[in-house]
């Protein structure tokens, strides 16, 4: 029903000389959706306050609203031509009044968790970029015609934005960086299985699509499917769902993207993770269930290092101490990190392996097939761990799709079935229904087999990839062994057609 329209925005973006990516789309589109998305839910809420006989209190003053500016309606209920602003009127209200009033709520509001902070703390780090106030006024009109009022709305809202966020990760030089596979997290997460009352962190968010799967999976009652009560809801809305984000783009539209799932005031904090010391996280800080995609290839400045007791310049080792420390005793986490981490020789990638083993149970790995991240140059894994007890056995899986993965085939939810069903098995270590199916039992199959920790070096901690079930490729030949087969092969060559021409 919407799709067009954001094919009309992005039209509209990309005709204008302020809009130049699939990046600059998804931010103008974010802050439009966002105020039209507010100024549905405040009239929803005036609505159910007047039938309670009560008075609701806007948030957003009456000239500032977007009914107001954006889309002013006649008497009718028509859109109001004569009174909405357009060309440089408009962009003189939204630049020198609308943002700059939008701005001040961060400094206005009570604390970082009310609606009124997020909407402070976007307007600081989000500009107007369209620099037509003409485009401005078409792209308005056509944002006005979605609608934030049912479920089936929202829903296929979320859906659509979730588009825009793949193109825009595509788009930029590291797909992973904005976006991680949907198949791959709802495995991670069926895998972890959160249950209501559990808080779930990321501190990497990105456009927070561990957090949006995670609310779907559980407001559609978990595993079981099981029916919420209302305090289940309120739980799932206000005290579950916890980040991260350094980046003002990727924090604008984790916002938005957690809003259109759901969740009407994200607990999504803007901030660099890293800088915080870990010998200051408090178990109060500390969450049920980490799940994450953290940046990769990147270097941290030293005195961000120092806030570490394992110090290196490599982003991901520096997040996954970060996420350890982060984690209840016996809280679980799957974290995808590239599969370097499993075997460089390094003395922080060992101190880091041996830290991990010693203090969390890694109980499954999952080795990713190239091209599971467009735009990534590197292969990944997840590590699927619980605090507070030793590794004695993992379980690894490689994932084989069967093809080569790229933007018109990439990863879906049937390429991950059979590692879900036998990492159940893995893990009950019993003869379980889904295995019997399979002919396999206790996880075992020609892609999956288990490593007792007490059979790997202690020297390197190394855990790479290795399948045994996988017959080694004959060592390739010395190149004087080839040259000596190739004129052998000649000399029978000669022979035979020596005697094909006696026989003419």
């Amino acid at each position: 029903m919407f799709e067009q329209v954001f094919k009309n925005v992005d039209d509209i973006f990309h005709k204008d000389a302020g809009c130049s990516s699939e990046l600059d789309y998804t931010e103008q589109s974010s802050w439009m959706l966002f105020l039209k998305y507010l100024d549905d839910l405040e009239f929803t809420k005036s609505q159910e306050a007047e039938m309670m006989m009560e008075t609701y209190e806007y948030i957003i003053d009456e000239q500032y609203r977007w009914s107001e500016w954006a889309a002013p309606k006649d008497a009718e209920g028509n859109f109001d031509h004569n009174n909405a602003l357009t060309g440089d009127d408009l962009m003189d209200f939204v630049d020198g009044q609308l943002f700059p009033y939008l701005k001040g709520f961060k400094q206005r509001a009570d604390n970082a968790n009310t609606i009124e902070y997020k909407i402070g703390e976007i307007f600081s780090e989000i500009k107007n970029k369209i620099q037509s106030g003409y485009s401005l006024r078409d792209a308005l009109e056509k944002i006005d015609s979605l609608r934030f009022r049912s479920q089936q709305e929202k829903h296929e809202l979320s859906h659509l934005y979730e588009a825009k966020i793949k193109n825009m990760g595509n788009a930029g030089r590291n797909g992973g960086e904005y976006y991680t596979p949907r198949p791959l997290i709802r495995a991670m997460i069926d895998v972890v299985q959160p249950k209501i009352g559990e808080t779930i962190y990321d501190g990497a968010a990105g456009s927070a699509g561990f957090l949006c799967e995670a609310f779907d999976y559980l407001r559609q009652g978990g595993r079981d499917k099981t029916k919420l009560s209302t305090t289940d809801l309120a739980t799932l809305q206000n005290d579950t769902f916890y980040a991260k984000e350094k980046k003002s783009l990727a924090y604008v539209i984790a916002i938005m993207n957690m809003i259109l799932h759901g969740i009407e005031a994200p607990n999504v904090l803007h901030t660099n993770t890293l800088s915080e010391n870990l010998q200051d996280i408090q178990p109060s800080n500390q969450h049920s269930i980490i799940l994450a995609n953290p940046p990769f290839g990147g270097k941290e400045r030293k005195e961000v290092q120092e806030n570490f007791p394992i110090q290196t310049g490599e982003t991901a080792f520096l997040f996954l101490q970060h996420f350890i420390k982060m984690l209840k005793p016996g809280g679980r986490a799957a974290i995808v990190i590239k599969n370097t981490f499993l075997s460089n020789t390094d003395n922080a990638a060992i101190k880091l392996r041996k830290e991990l083993l010693e203090n969390c149970n890694l109980h499954t790995v999952l080795d990713c097939p190239g091209g599971t991240f467009l735009g990534a140059g590197v292969k990944t894994v997840v590590l699927f761990f619980t605090k507070g007890e030793p590794t004695l056995n993992t379980w690894f899986y490689e994932l084989n799709v069967g093809r080569n993965m790229g933007k018109t085939n990439p990863l879906n939810d049937k390429d991950l079935e059979d590692f879900v069903k036998l990492q159940k098995a893995a893990a009950s270590n019993k003869k379980a229904d889904e295995t019997a199916l399979s002919g396999t039992k206790s996880g075992e199959s020609d892609n999956s087999w288990s490593v007792a920790i007490s059979n790997i070096d202690e020297s390197t901690y190394d855990l790479s990839v290795k399948n045994p079930n996988v017959e080694e490729a004959v060592p390739l030949r010395e190149p004087k062994v080839i040259i000596d087969d190739i004129i052998k092969l000649d000399k029978e060559s000669e022979a035979i057609l020596a005697k094909i021409q006696e026989l003419l």
